[in-house]
C-alpha cells in the first residue's frame, strides 16, 4: 500500500469539498492536507475540524478567480514540501467549481467566470506542480455529465454544452442585459467538458507515475454551486436535495476521498471518469484529439496572457 502522503485539495470549505477533507482526515493512514480555498472563517473552521481528526493540515488562501493567487498558492505549496512541513505530495484534487449566474462577469484577468474558475485556474495550478508530485501520484479533477443531455436533465431544462474554441470560451458576454440562466447553463456544461478534454491530454503530459482521472459526485441540489442563482431556483434545488437516492455532500465527499486515496482506484488514468463508484465510458463528443490539443494550446495562450498583463 502506499504511503498517503500529502493531498491538495481546492474549493475545501463548503459541500462536497469539506466532507472529502474530513473523510480523509478521518481515516486511520490520513494523509497530510494542504487546503487551497479563501482565506477566512470557513477555510479556518474546516482546517481546525481536521485536524481535530489527528491530520497535519496547512491552509492555503487563495481566490482562484485570481491567476495570480494561485501562483501565489503554489508558491506556498512548494515551501511546504521543500522545508518538510508536509510528507511528498501524492494527490492533488481540483474540487472547487463555479457556476456564475451572469456570463458577462469577468474574473480580475478578464475571462469569463465559470471557465476561469472551473478550468483555466485549475490548469495554472496543475501545471506549475506537476514537478513537485512524488509518483506515484494521482490527479483528481472534478466533472458532470452536464456536458451531454439526456432525458431528464432536458426535463429539468439543464442545457448541455456548445463547444467552441476555447479563447471565445473564455471571452465573457457583452450587452446591457444578462444572457440569462441558459447561458450561464451552457458556460458550465462547456467548462466540464472542457476538464474532460483538459483530462485526456493531461495524462499524454504528466509524466510516468501520475494518473489522472475525473469524479462525478452524482447530481446535488441545492449546494452552493447555483448560489448566484434566482432565489425561486436555489429553494427548488433545496427541495429536491430531499429526495430519496439523490446525491449529497455528505455521501459524495467520501467517495471523493477515496478516488484520491484507495488503491482500488491506483490504477484509474487516461481521464477515466468515474461516477460516484463506477467507472463510466464518456459519450464520444468526450474524446476528441484535435479539440484536446487546442484546448491545451488555447490555455497556455491565455494562461500567459493573464501573466504578461501584470
Amino acid at each position: 500500500m502506499t504511503e498517503p502522503g500529502t493531498v491538495l485539495i481546492t474549493g475545501p470549505t463548503r459541500n462536497l469539498g469539506r466532507h472529502a477533507v474530513l473523510a480523509m482526515a478521518g481515516r486511520p493512514r490520513r494523509p497530510d492536507l494542504l487546503l487551497v480555498g479563501r482565506a477566512g472563517r470557513d477555510l479556518t473552521a474546516v482546517a481546525g475540524e481536521a485536524r481535530a481528526r489527528g491530520a497535519v493540515v496547512h491552509e492555503i488562501g487563495c481566490d482562484l478567480s485570481r491567476l495570480a493567487d494561485v501562483r501565489a498558492a503554489v508558491a506556498t505549496a512548494r515551501d511546504l514540501l521543500a522545508a518538510g512541513a508536509v510528507r511528498p505530495l501524492r494527490a492533488l484534487v481540483a474540487n472547487a467549481g463555479v457556476m456564475s449566474p451572469d456570463t458577462r462577469r469577468a474574473s480580475a484577468d478578464g475571462y469569463e467566470m465559470t471557465f476561469a474558475v472551473n478550468h483555466l485556474a485549475h490548469a495554472r495550478l496543475i501545471g506549475d506542480l506537476l514537478a513537485s508530485f512524488t509518483t506515484p501520484a494521482r490527479i483528481v479533477l472534478l466533472g458532470s455529465n452536464t456536458y451531454h443531455a439526456n432525458f431528464w436533465r432536458r426535463l429539468l431544462g439543464v442545457p448541455e454544452a456548445e463547444w467552441a474554441d476555447p479563447v471565445e470560451l473564455a471571452r465573457p458576454a457583452t450587452g446591457e442585459r444578462p444572457p440569462g440562466l441558459a447561458a450561464s447553463g451552457v458556460a458550465y456544461s462547456n467548462a466540464k467538458l472542457a476538464i474532460l478534454y483538459y483530462a485526456h491530454e493531461l495524462q499524454r503530459r504528466a509524466g510516468a507515475g501520475i494518473n489522472v482521472s475525473v469524479f462525478e459526485p452524482g447530481w446535488m441540489p441545492g449546494t452552493a454551486l447555483g448560489r448566484g442563482a434566482p432565489r425561486a431556483v436555489q429553494a427548488m434545488s433545496r427541495a429536491l436535495g430531499r429526495v430519496p437516492g439523490v446525491s449529497t455532500p455528505r455521501r459524495s465527499g467520501p467517495l471523493l476521498a477515496a478516488m484520491a486515496l484507495d488503491d482500488r482506484w491506483a490504477h484509474v488514468r487516461d481521464g477515466a471518469f468515474v461516477v460516484k463508484t463506477r467507472l463510466t465510458e464518456v459519450r464520444p463528443v468526450a474524446r476528441d484529439q484535435e479539440r484536446e490539443r487546442r484546448l491545451w494550446e488555447a490555455t497556455a495562450e491565455l494562461l500567459d496572457r493573464a501573466g504578461a498583463s501584470r
